[in-house]
């Protein structure tokens, strides 16, 4: 398993590579998968703001495509100060790959680290 602070420093390596020309607002995920395998998303922006892809979905569809469909652990953090939590399009979309333990875990501009399970902050995903 890897340590929660080497996902978020992951997370932190994706923000230079952010493309947030409209927002100015970068974020940087890390997704490990139940294989061990990390992979790592930026958000990108686009001048038609649905168009616009977070760095969660970036990061779970890499993932995906590269054949892994069970989650373990994200971690997100950004620009910003504060704690950047998933959007309900990013929580959804991961609720679909995640595993029971799945685990959201941010990190603030002071370094501080918190983690909440999927669970804590999607109680009812839609499934089929």
């Amino acid at each position: 398993m890897i340590p929660d602070n080497e996902l978020i420093r992951a997370a932190e390596e994706m923000l230079d590579k952010a493309y947030a020309p409209y927002s100015g607002f970068r974020v940087g995920a890390a997704l490990l998968c139940a294989d061990g395998r990390v992979f790592t998303g930026c958000n990108v922006e686009n001048a038609s703001y649905g168009g616009t892809i977070c760095a969660e979905r970036t990061a779970a569809l890499k993932a995906v495509s590269e054949g892994a469909r069970e989650f373990k652990a994200i971690a997100i953090v950004s620009g910003a100060g504060d704690l950047t939590f998933p959007c309900g399009i990013c929580r959804q979309f991961l609720s679909e790959f995640a595993c029971d333990d799945f685990r959201v875990i941010l990190r603030d501009k002071n370094g501080n680290i918190v983690s909440f399970t999927f669970e804590e902050l999607m109680p009812h995903s839609f499934k089929l």
